[in-house]
């Protein structure tokens, strides 16, 4: 069916309801917004649903997540799981808490159990909760990072992770068998307080939860020996604030100040463009209760409380922002070299990294008697590195990403915000009892294992024109890869969707290229934004000498990437 028949079908059909018709009557003019709503279904990829609200098969509706949680409540029943059960979260952006009850409803309906929060709860908590409950799976309502009119739906698997293949295969063809959309609104209509199989958890999972992430703690006593320590926290309008301020406390922590115009959930996120702790913006304003306060850290977590992002103070009114990197780097010489000095540190221990990550972290693991594994960029295959890993009897301790995305422990399958906090607070209390920062702490590894640097830049390339523009740059660098960038020869070219990994990593849409000086870059479309994002890195004698190298480097990068957009 062709997007104009689709968006006739969204506009007449009575299973449709009065809201969502008038909604689309408004684009009746629009040929271009008619056909962006309707030209493809939502797409079910790296972190399952993801897309801007709004009626039509294309974005975020009531209609696209029922129809969503209809083919996981087939694949579920499919499976002949006895006694099936479903953990719910959900964040605050708008409409997330209805997104929810109708998922719920819709399960509940199939004699599914649901576990459900009654409000909002962050992701890495959602995760801990699957794996508590024995669930079978779980689902939790964000668009993590992305801007207010986007919405999101993930699902976890029975190990706490978001799925992968082959279950995100097999599961998003039993969502794509669905076609009659007027089956859907049958379940619209139910109301969950007629359903006895809906469980509300609350407290007790919480604590769990949160008495978790202390028993992460590697150097406890460093926080009493920096009792003094001042730490700026802003949770964006997000989920963080409860579960950060709450395991801050606990742990120790006396002098913790939360932004006031970003502590309560809004899922407008009026203060910020964007509600993403990458973003150099979103400090804004936590930058200026920082400098009032002379605060010592400022830390921020997204929406959904799985990334974190760290400001440093240098001296009197001056702060640095750190990079995704440079907090893996800390934090994985941090919790790996305090196990070891209080032999803690057990046999066959694990760090696990992506191939866009930058290599220093790699390094450090080593030197400390850490085994590396290495995968793809996201948190679902990182999960199922650990969960194969473990299975051979390694001891899972710390992964990271660059995008913000940190994880310690096994009782959690992603990313997490709340432990991140947690330990990059701790690490800052422990070079504060040395008279440092963190950025010293830094520094000081630098020092050791050399200058790593990272970078990296997108292209946001939106609506279909984009999707096949992004499409055609793939397939143009891997049918005409350069021979050489910025003086220096290529000395491998690999191509992930062929490419035999001897670590198994799985096959994927990302091109990774290293030259003669062990610099790199990576290219790959993002999975949950329309952009293609370009990963670099580079390794210098010097800080100068890096930062020199990198400037050459992107430039010759982008010149490449921009003239294949261009042709």
């Amino acid at each position: 069916m062709d997007y104009k028949k689709k968006y006739e079908e969204w506009l007449n059909a009575d299973y449709f309801d009065t809201a969502t018709k008038k909604e689309l009557s408004g684009i009746a003019d629009n040929e271009k917004e008619i056909e962006d709503r309707f030209y493809k279904d939502l797409y079910f990829g790296t972190a399952g649903l993801r897309g801007i609200i709004g009626a039509g098969t294309n974005r975020m509706n009531k209609y696209t997540v029922c129809k969503a949680t209809k083919g996981l409540a087939n694949y579920i029943l499919k499976k002949g799981v006895k006694n099936p059960s479903v953990v719910i979260a959900h964040d605050s952006r708008h409409f997330s808490r209805e997104f929810s009850e109708q998922a719920a409803a819709l399960l509940c309906a199939h004699d599914i159990d649901v576990y459900i929060f009654p409000n909002l709860r962050s992701t890495p908590e959602l995760s801990f909760a699957v794996r508590q409950t024995k669930s079978t799976a779980g689902i939790v309502v964000t668009a993590s990072h992305n801007p207010p009119e986007y919405n999101g739906f993930k699902v976890y698997w029975d190990y706490g992770a978001q799925v992968s293949s082959p279950i995100a295969e097999e599961l998003m063809s039993e969502i794509n068998s669905i076609s009659d959309m007027s089956v859907l609104r049958l379940y619209m209509e139910k109301d969950l307080k007629e359903f006895t199989n809906l469980h509300i958890l609350g407290e007790e999972m919480d604590k769990k939860y949160i008495d978790s992430v202390l028993s992460l703690s590697v150097n406890p006593q460093s926080i009493k020996d920096a009792k003094d320590i001042k730490i700026v926290y802003t949770p964006l309008h997000g989920a963080g604030n409860i579960p950060v301020r709450r395991a801050l406390k606990e742990a120790g922590f006396e002098k913790v100040n939360v932004v006031p115009a970003q502590e309560l959930p809004d899922g407008s996120f009026p203060t910020v463009k964007y509600p993403n702790p990458e973003e150099a913006d979103s400090f804004l304003l936590a930058l200026d209760l920082a400098k009032k306060i002379d605060a010592d850290l400022i830390i921020a977590t997204d929406p959904d409380c799985d990334r974190l992002g760290v400001m440093v103070k240098l001296g009197k009114g001056e702060y640095i922002r750190l990079t995704g990197n440079q907090v893996g780097i800390i934090l994985t010489h941090y919790i790996f070299d305090s196990l070891k000095n209080n032999g803690n540190l057990k046999e066959n221990s694990l760090f696990v990294d992506t191939i866009v990550t930058g290599k220093m972290a790699e390094k450090i693991a080593k030197s400390i008697g850490v085994n590396t594994a290495t995968t793809l960029t996201g948190f679902k295959h990182i999960a199922s590195v650990i969960k194969d890993r473990e299975a051979k009897g390694q001891h899972f301790v710390f992964a990271f990403e660059e995008s913000y995305g940190y994880l310690a422990g096994g009782f959690v399958r992603d990313k997490d915000g709340v432990s991140a906090s947690l330990l990059i607070c701790e690490a800052a209390a422990f070079y504060k009892s040395k008279n440092m920062s963190i950025y010293d702490g830094l520094l000081s590894l630098y020092d050791k294992y050399g200058y790593y640097k990272e970078d990296l830049f997108s292209i946001v390339l939106k609506g279909k024109e984009g999707a096949e523009t992004i499409l055609r740059m793939m397939d143009c660098l891997r049918k005409n890869p350069p021979k050489s960038l910025a003086g220096l020869s290529i000395t491998e070219f690999r191509d992930y969707l062929v490419y035999e990994s001897p670590d198994g990593v799985p096959k994927d849409n990302v091109l990774y290229v290293t030259f003669e000086d062990n610099s790199w870059f990576a290219i790959r479309p993002s999975g949950t934004e329309p952009k293609i994002k370009i990963y670099l890195a580079v390794k210098g004698n010097s800080r100068d000498e890096a930062d020199e190298k990198m400037d050459v480097f992107r430039a010759s990068v982008k010149d490449l990437i921009e003239g294949i957009t261009a042709s």
